[in-house]
């Protein structure tokens, strides 16, 4: 069984910056396929980044490209949320999610592909 706990949110105004984390338990090594989904009240889970970390192959949101980053620590077992350049519209609950298999690419930011899911934690973004 994986568990994952995500930490890092919090409140900050536009253009800060963030940087989300997600402890795996018992090991990343075990999660082929990670990824960062969020959900805004009122709206549906979407997908926000993924990596492959059988070969590094990273997708992501089209909302984010180029102010949010996804890496990994493996010998901290996490996986992290580089978030830079905030916008109101970030705001939400982000939740770390993993899955037991490899999906292609044009499928990974979809939330059914994901097998563990973490407790999520909150972004407030302000203007």
């Amino acid at each position: 069984q994986v568990r994952l706990a995500e930490s890092g949110g919090g409140s900050v105004q536009a253009g800060g910056s963030l940087r989300l984390s997600c402890a795996v338990s018992p090991t990343i090594t075990t999660t082929p396929l990670m990824g960062w989904f969020r959900q805004a009240p009122g709206k549906e889970r979407e997908g926000v980044a993924t990596l492959n970390r059988s070969d590094g192959r990273i997708v992501y949101a089209d909302f984010v490209v180029g102010r949010f980053t996804i890496s990994q620590d493996n010998a901290k077992n996490t996986l992290y949320l580089q978030m830079n350049s905030l916008k109101p519209e970030d705001t939400g609950e982000y939740y770390c999610a993993a899955s037991r298999n490899l999906w292609p690419e044009s499928l990974t930011l979809g939330a059914p592909q994901y097998d563990y899911w973490g407790q999520g934690t909150q972004v407030s973004v302000s203007s």
